[in-house]
């Protein structure tokens, strides 16, 4: 058994509104930072996961992913497996 370490973003859908973000990026106009636009937030999970292989690892946080951790009806996921020290 191996233990890996999975860094996760999980973001809203680029076709949805963001309203958080959207109030972040009116924000940055009031802080004489008008280059910066376009703001989107989501959420960063980091988890550990011990599997046989790290096929079976990936095959485990993308099953937490769809089940748990993102909403796919209003967002997306994407996730790096690295091995654990």
């Amino acid at each position: 058994m191996a233990k890996f370490i999975a860094d996760i973003d999980v973001m809203p859908l680029k076709a949805l509104l963001d309203p958080q973000g959207k109030a972040v990026t009116a924000s940055m106009k009031n802080l004489n930072l008008p280059e910066i636009e376009n703001v989107r937030i989501g959420k960063h999970i980091t988890l550990e996961v011990t599997a046989d292989n790290e096929t079976l690892a990936k095959a485990k946080v993308d099953e937490a992913c769809k089940k748990l951790l993102a909403n796919q009806i209003m967002e997306f996921y994407e996730f790096k497996l690295t091995p654990s020290k």
